[in-house]
């Protein structure tokens, strides 16, 4: 004898002749489920971005931080520079900066004997190095010579330079920036890039008398 029983309602009975309530109480469940989704998403879009702008921020610092080294070093040369000119107007000391492009340093004297290739500790008045942050390519002189090695030699007297020229520095990006010494006027100046030199003309050159 078959015993049969009532199918069992798997939504449950509707008693309030709307949603069943299996059904009402699941509806929430879905929600709050598709909500934590959402904020997760945006939780992790915002530390993605929170990031690229920290890496952004660290990218622009260290740049300006390199600059600003270069910056620093070019000018405690020019300083050096602009010292030895003016020391040697308001006098009638010689003095002399040497650089040395193979140590990368550079130091200013004051020329007290006639044998110039001795340097003498009590003529040294101040030294100083290159980083790598700020580095001589080379040097080249209004009188067409050119050297990337070795050492360079600007002197000053009463008179200005005995010579004048550029020198062309490097800096973290291998981009070139020029110290310009001029010979007549005693004026020591940085330009970006590597310009041209001006050669000054001998007498036999000029187109007037």
């Amino acid at each position: 004898m078959r015993t049969c029983s009532a199918p069992t309602d798997r939504a449950c009975p509707d008693t309030n002749g709307g949603i069943p309530a299996r059904c009402r109480s699941e509806a929430p469940q879905a929600v709050q489920s598709r909500a934590r989704a959402f904020v997760l998403v945006e939780m992790i879009l915002i530390v993605s971005l929170l990031a690229l702008f920290v890496l952004m921020v660290q990218v622009s610092f260290f740049g300006t931080l390199q600059r600003s080294r270069f910056k620093a070093g070019v000018q405690e040369f020019v300083s050096v520079m602009q010292m030895a000119a003016s020391a040697a107007a308001e006098s009638s000391r010689r003095y002399e900066v040497i650089i040395d492009l193979g140590e990368q340093t550079f130091l200013l004297r004051e020329i007290s004997s006639s044998n110039l290739a001795d340097v003498l500790d009590e003529e040294i008045i101040t030294q100083g190095q290159f980083g790598q942050n700020c580095r001589i390519a080379y040097v080249e002189y209004d009188d067409g010579t050119f050297t990337n090695e070795g050492k360079a030699k600007f002197r000053a007297g009463h008179a200005g330079w005995h010579y004048g020229g550029k020198i062309v520095f490097h800096d973290e990006d291998d981009q070139p920036h020029t110290v310009v010494v001029g010979r007549i006027i005693p004026i020591v100046d940085v330009v970006d890039g590597d310009p041209t030199l001006l050669i000054p003309k001998g007498k036999d050159e000029v187109p007037f008398p």
